[in-house]
């Protein structure tokens, strides 16, 4: 039996799969982070299909539905997503200050 959810995390992986496609002939992503995403949508589909295939998972683990996991997995997720841009951040900010002071030197320099 095939639930609305269901329907609309395939077409969310079917979209997704194109538009990864999309941005690889667009030259935006290289051929690995290309395979890397495909991989991903892949999976996505295919639990979204077949949800019985977390059962090996979720039972060691404690969990009794598939959805309490993947919840939980999703927010551990975005965490992980939020704090690696952070520290991209971080290393960007500290190298525009640096290429700034290199500038404003040479700039003085000249006068």
């Amino acid at each position: 039996m095939v639930l609305g959810i269901q329907i609309a995390g395939f077409i969310f992986g079917l979209f997704m799969l194109y538009y990864s496609f999309l941005n690889y002939k667009k030259k935006e992503f290289t051929e690995k982070e290309f395979v890397f995403w495909i991989l991903i949508w892949l999976l996505i589909i295919t639990v979204t299909l077949f949800p019985f295939v977390l059962d090996p998972i979720l039972k060691p683990l404690g969990f009794f539905r598939a959805l309490d996991f993947l919840v939980i997995s999703g927010f551990l997720l975005i965490i992980l997503m939020i704090f690696y841009t952070y520290s991209l951040t971080k290393k960007t900010q500290k190298q525009v200050e640096a290429l700034v002071r290199v500038l404003a030197l040479k700039k003085n320099k000249r006068k």
